[in-house]
């Protein structure tokens, strides 16, 4: 087999967080030759540039393209990104375009990849949620020639969308792979390259909802004001860069000079596991309350409605935008122990996925797509 050219899109934090094992497997496999579309978050220096600890992890044939400033609409950033990507396929030519998710920026450039007869593999598709990213994600699915799934039920999903079943492969999360590895960072080490001096902390992290923004100002307060009055210590990162994003950075400005929170833009990924192995709990509405945490037995309480359709069991308390629900919430989960649950894969995903990719069958996918009507 000649060798493939295969690009990767990051635009995020935690994508990346996604894709890195993948990443790191597959451009030492000597079939294939990698390059990285680095976009989005990655090149803003109010989320913390991260596209240094892209570098730093040693991921080599890196493109770099700014696709927003501080204050693009998501409209815009789809538009910017299709055109730049759109520029890249035409100077690149891959064989393989690999996207992550549910974001503005993955959909984008599957859409380029699709109009330019360039496959596409879809990592963590047939996830649900419960705002405007579930709608992203399953339209990249659509796009999509090829899905790296999590687990079953995301299969059973896809195939409800008319997706042929032979170009579905479970494999696991991704980030599972780093979640579980053996040499994490130290705590200790962790702690001293933040500044982090608390001894027992728990985690917070609260993103937009876009599909509800009218509200967030107001749920943004109640959310703060009762982890201030919880006089509990707490770590706190930086939103993703959505729309209305900044009303929840106003919040954390206020915050800031609390003793009892740590704020920090934004976590390199090994890092992020390491605090959150050891947190106490994980509060706010992202998806390492529901993917991460219980892998380290860590309890999640997740409110309102970002991730309202996912995984619910013993190891989530959803609640409301409401301060004496909150207040209540955290004072129940931190007697309340939990079980570690393993829903999203057992790791070996880029493993997995890197003896798929090398297969001659997998070339021998068709570029021209077509319903598969489901039937149970």
């Amino acid at each position: 087999m000649s060798k493939k050219k295969i690009v990767f899109v990051t635009s995020t934090r935690a994508d990346y967080g996604k894709l890195k094992s993948i990443i790191l497997k597959l451009q030492k496999n000597k079939n294939l030759k990698t390059k990285i579309f680095v976009t989005g978050m990655h090149n803003m220096q109010n989320y913390g540039r991260t596209i240094g600890e892209i570098k730093k992890d040693k991921i080599k044939n890196l493109s770099i393209f700014k696709n927003q400033g501080n204050a693009t609409s998501m409209n815009k950033i789809l538009i910017n990104t299709l055109k730049g990507f759109t520029d890249f396929l035409e100077k690149n030519k891959p064989d393989l375009v690999i996207v992550h998710g549910d974001r503005v920026e993955p959909l984008a450039c599957a859409m380029a990849s699709v109009l330019r007869n360039v496959k596409i593999a879809h990592v963590e598709g047939g996830e649900v949620s419960g705002t405007v990213d579930e709608i992203l994600r399953h339209a990249i699915s659509k796009l999509s020639h090829i899905h790296f799934v999590s687990n079953k039920i995301a299969k059973n999903r896809l195939l409800q969308m008319g997706e042929n079943k032979n170009n579905i492969f479970v494999v696991g999360s991704p980030d599972v792979d780093l979640i579980l590895k053996k040499d994490l960072p130290k705590l200790t080490e962790v702690k001293d390259r933040y500044g982090i001096s608390f001894q027992k902390y728990s985690i917070s992290i609260l993103h937009p909802v876009t599909t509800d923004i009218s509200n967030l100002k107001e749920e943004a307060q109640i959310y703060f004001q009762a982890l201030k009055e919880s006089k509990k210590k707490f770590i706190v990162t930086y939103p993703n860069n959505d729309l209305g994003s900044d009303i929840i950075l106003n919040e954390i400005k206020k915050i800031s000079s609390n003793d009892n929170f740590t704020v920090i833009p934004s976590l390199r990924f090994e890092y992020f596991l390491t605090l959150l192995k050891n947190s106490s709990f994980i509060i706010g509405n992202s998806s390492c309350g529901i993917m991460e945490a219980p892998y380290y037995g860590v309890p999640t309480i997740n409110i309102g409605d970002r991730q309202k359709n996912r995984l619910n069991s013993n190891r989530l308390i959803n609640i409301e935008f409401k301060k004496k629900i909150i207040l209540k919430a955290i004072n129940f989960v931190k007697n309340n122990k939990v079980t570690k649950n393993n829903f999203f894969g057992i790791g070996k995903a880029a493993q997995k996925i890197d003896k798929i990719i090398t297969s001659k069958k997998f070339w021998n996918i068709k570029l021209q797509k077509n319903f598969i009507d489901f039937v149970k």
